[in-house]
C-alpha cells in the first residue's frame, strides 16, 4: 500500500515522531519500491535462493558451477579435479554477469576434493574462492585459504522436526565462542562445545545460545567480525556436519540458537574474501572512500544493488534452511544505516537520526531481512545490534519499523561503566539508575546486557575486574575478605539482578561473564608468542569448591530460575513502588512479586516500610535473596519469616522489612 495514503502506525506509538513524518514516509516508500523492484508482487522466500542456484550443485547428469562475476573477461575452474590445469575448464559467459560450467558425470568432482576460480581481467588473472562455497580450509602450508567440495554421500540426519514450530519469548541468550568455550589451551570444536558446553548452557538456565564467529574468516583474533565467505560455516572448529549436530541437539536439549551474522562489511582481503571478486572495487562495495569503513579498515556493501540484496538475502536464508538457525543478530547495525556509521555523533536529538544522515538502502535492506526472516519462520528472532536509539529499529515493517523482534539495549553496559568509574557507592543516583534500565523506545523491545564481550577482551575490563582490579588474583578464595572485594563481589550480583529484574524483553550474558571469569581474552598472535593461554574459558574455577566464583556462578543460576518460574520478563513491566535516593534503595512490582535492592554500601536499611503496590494486603514472604550463604551472603534476610501487612499515611499498604546493605530480595504474596 503506498505510503500517501495511509498513516504510519509508528506515528502513533511514538507522536514526537510527527515532525519527522515525511522522512519516515519516504523511508517506507523506498522500502515498497526496493521490494516491487526485486519480487513484484511475490514473496522475498522465492527470491532469495540464489545459494540453490550459484555456485557448485549437483545437476542430472554430473555437475554445475555458476557465479555472478560481470567485471571478469574470463573464468576457468581449477582444483584438484584437474591438477589445477588454468586452461582446461573454461567458464561460459550468461547474460548479466553470470558465469557458468558443466561437468559430465556424478565423479566429476568429489567430495573433499580443493577447488578456485581463475579470473581474468584485463589481462590480469588472480585465484578466488568461490563466492558461494560451503567449506574453506587452510592450505597444507597454513598459510593461504582454499575452497573444498562438501558434498558427502551421507546426508545430516536432522532429529529436530519441530524446531520452527516453537515460540521463543524472552530469551535468556547465553552468548559464546565455539573456540575459545574450551578450558584446554586451543581451538574447541563444534562437537566439544555440543557435547560440552550445552549442557552447561542448559543447567544453568538459559533459553537460547548466539553464536559468534560462525561465518568463515582467516583471522581467528577477529571475534568472526571480518567475515571472507559468508555461506562457508567456519572450520576453525570441524566441518559443515559438525556445526548441524551442535544446532540440532542444541534444539533436543530446548534451546534456540542465533546466529551473530555480519552482512554491516567484509574483510578487505581478496585472496580469501568476495572483495573484488572479480576483478572490480565494485561488485559487492561502494566505489571510493564510501567503499571504506574509516574505523574497522573493512569494506562496505553497496546495497542500492539488487545483486548485492540477492547475495545477502539468501546467505539468511541459507543459514535458517541449511542449518537451523532460529534466528539472527545483526552486528554493525548503526553503522549500516548511517553514512557517518554513527562515528562521532552523540545522537542528542530526533534531528540526527533523518535527513541526509540515513542510508535508506541500507535500512530497506534491513526491513527486507526481516520480512524475509519471519516469512521463512514466524518464530525467529532478530536482533539488532544498534547503539544510536534509531527510533523504529524494533517495529513491524509494516508499521513503519525496520521489523527487529528486540534490540540490544546497548546503553546499559556504557551506563554501568559510567556509574562505576565516575559514582561512588554512597552517591549514585537511584533515579538515573531506574531511567537507564527501564526506558526504552515506546512499544520496543530490548535485549538487556550488564556487559558486552568487548569488555571481556585485553585492553579492556569486565565490571568484576573494574571494582576487584589485581585483586582479584589472589582475593578469590571464600575464606579472604576484605572491603574492596566483598564489595565486588556484591555489587556483580546487584548489577545482573537489577539489570534482569527489569528487562523489558529478554537478557543477554558473554559466556564466564556469569562467575565473574577472571581473565581477559587475548587471542593468539605475535605479541603473545601465538598463546592460547587466555583464549579459553576456566570452567573449573567456578566448579572447585573453595573459589567464590562458584557463589557467582550459583547467584546467576537462582537468578534465572527465578526469572523464568514466575515469567518475570514475560509479564508487564517494572512499576516503580519506592525510590530512597539517600538511602540508596530501589523497591517496585513485577509479575505479582514485589523486588527491593539497597545499593548503599554501608548502611543496612533496619526499618524499610516495602509498599505493596497492586498486591494489596496480606501476609508476605521472601522467596529469594542475594544474601543468601550459598551466593557468599550472611542469610540477614530470613526466607521462612512471614510479614503482615499495615497501612501507612504516606506510602499505603506495606510492610516493614531488614534490608542489609548491598543486598537485593523479592517478595510474594502468600496465598
Amino acid at each position: 500500500m503506498s505510503a500517501t495514503k495511509r498513516k504510519l502506525k509508528i506515528l502513533e506509538i511514538d507522536p514526537w515522531l510527527k515532525p519527522y513524518e515525511a522522512d519516515l514516509m519516504a523511508r517506507w516508500e523506498h522500502y515498497l519500491t526496493l521490494r516491487k523492484q526485486l519480487v513484484g508482487g511475490g514473496n522475498l522466500s522465492s527470491f532469495a535462493n540464489g545459494h540453490l542456484y550459484f555456485g557448485l550443485s549437483r545437476s542430472q547428469d554430473g555437475w554445475v558451477y555458476r557465479e555472478w562475476a560481470p567485471g571478469a573477461d574470463e573464468m576457468h575452474l581449477i582444483g584438484d579435479f584437474n591438477g589445477w590445469d588454468r586452461w582446461s575448464h573454461p567458464m561460459h559467459r550468461l547474460e548479466s554477469g553470470v558465469w557458468e560450467i558443466r561437468l559430465k558425470g556424478h565423479q566429476a568432482l568429489k567430495h573433499g576434493q580443493k577447488i578456485k576460480v581463475q579470473v581474468t581481467r584485463r589481462g590480469r588473472k588472480f585465484d578466488r574462492i568461490p563466492l558461494y562455497i560451503h567449506r574453506v580450509v587452510q592450505d597444507a602450508d597454513k598459510k593461504s585459504f582454499v575452497g573444498e567440495i562438501w558434498a558427502p554421500e551421507k546426508l545430516f540426519r536432522w532429529t529436530d522436526g519441530d524446531f520452527r514450530k516453537r515460540k521463543i519469548t524472552a530469551p535468556l541468550i547465553y552468548e559464546a565462542h565455539i573456540g575459545m568455550a574450551q578450558e584446554k589451551e586451543g581451538v574447541g570444536s563444534y562437537r566439544e562445545f555440543a557435547d560440552q558446553i550445552l549442557p552447561r548452557i542448559v543447567e544453568d538456565g538459559y533459553t537460547a545460545v548466539q553464536l559468534m564467529a560462525i561465518q568463515e574468516h582467516p583471522y581467528y583474533a577477529s571475534f568472526g567480525y571480518q567475515v571472507s565467505n559468508f555461506f562457508a560455516a567456519s572450520s576453525w572448529y570441524g566441518e559443515p556436519d559438525d556445526l548441524k549436530y551442535l544446532i540440532n541437539k542444541a534444539h533436543r536439549l530446548g534451546l534456540a540458537v542465533f546466529l551473530d551474522v555480519v552482512h554491516s562489511h567484509a574483510i578487505s582481503n581478496t585472496a580469501e574474501g568476495i572483495n573484488m571478486f572479480d576483478g572490480t572495487k565494485t561488485q559487492f562495495f561502494h566505489a571510493g572512500g564510501k567503499g571504506n569503513h574509516p574505523a574497522w579498515g573493512t569494506k562496505l556493501f553497496n546495497y542500492a544493488k539488487p545483486e548485492v540484496l540477492h547475495f545477502l538475502l539468501s546467505n539468511l536464508k541459507y543459514w535458517m534452511e541449511e542449518y537451523h538457525f532460529d534466528g539472527f543478530r545483526f552486528d554493525g547495525v548503526t553503522s549500516m544505516i548511517y553514512h557517518h556509521h554513527g562515528l562521532g555523533v552523540d545522537f542528542a536529538s530526533y534531528d540526527q537520526y533523518f535527513s541526509m544522515a540515513t542510508d535508506t538502502d541500507a535500512v530497506a535492506y534491513l526491513q527486507l531481512a526481516n520480512e524475509l526472516i519471519h516469512e521463512i519462520n514466524p518464530q525467529a528472532v532478530t536482533i539488532a545490534e544498534e547503539m544510536s536509539g534509531m527510533p523504529g529499529m524494533a517495529l513491524p515493517v509494516d508499521a513503519g519499523g525496520v521489523g527487529f523482534d528486540y534490540r540490544l539495549a546497548m546503553g546499559i553496559p556504557d551506563y554501568w561503566i559510567r556509574s562505576l568509574k565516575n559514582e561512588k557507592d554512597e552517591n549514585r543516583n537511584m533515579h538515573g539508575l531506574w531511567h537507564e534500565l527501564t526506558t526504552q523506545r515506546p512499544g520496543e523491545q530490548n535485549i538487556c546486557y550488564c556487559e558486552s564481550h568487548d569488555q571481556a577482551l585485553v585492553g579492556d575490563k569486565t565490571l568484576i575486574f573494574r571494582m576487584a582490579d589485581a585483586e582479584m588474583y589472589y582475593g578469590m578464595d571464600k575464606a579472604y575478605h576484605s572491603d574492596s572485594m566483598d564489595r565486588a563481589i556484591d555489587m556483580h550480583k546487584l548489577i545482573r539482578f537489577a539489570t534482569l529484574t527489569l528487562a523489558s524483553g529478554g537478557y543477554l550474558n558473554f559466556m564466564g561473564n556469569e562467575f565473574g571469569h577472571p581473565e581477559w581474552i587475548d587471542f593468539p598472535r605475535e605479541g603473545n608468542g601465538w598463546s592460547f593461554k587466555y583464549a579459553r574459558r576456566q570452567w573449573s574455577l567456578a566448579e572447585n569448591g573453595f573459589l567464590k566464583y562458584q557463589w557467582l556462578h550459583d547467584f546467576d543460576k537462582a537468578l534465572l530460575d527465578l526469572v523464568k518460574k514466575h515469567r518475570i520478563l514475560r509479564k508487564s513491566e517494572p512499576r516503580n513502588l519506592w525510590i530512597d535516593n539517600r538511602r540508596k534503595i530501589i523497591a517496585f512490582e513485577r509479575a505479582g512479586l514485589l523486588f527491593v535492592i539497597n545499593f548503599h554500601p554501608t548502611r543496612s536499611a533496619r526499618s524499610f516500610f516495602l509498599p505493596v503496590g497492586t498486591r494489596g494486603a496480606g501476609r508476605y514472604r521472601a522467596i529469594f535473596s542475594s544474601d543468601e550463604v550459598d551466593f557468599g551472603g550472611q542469610a540477614r534476610i530470613d526466607l521462612r519469616y512471614v510479614y503482615e501487612t499495615r497501612d501507612n499515611a504516606e506510602r499505603g499498604e506495606g510492610f516493614e522489612i531488614y534490608l542489609p546493605c548491598r543486598t537485593a530480595a523479592v517478595f510474594k504474596k502468600l496465598r
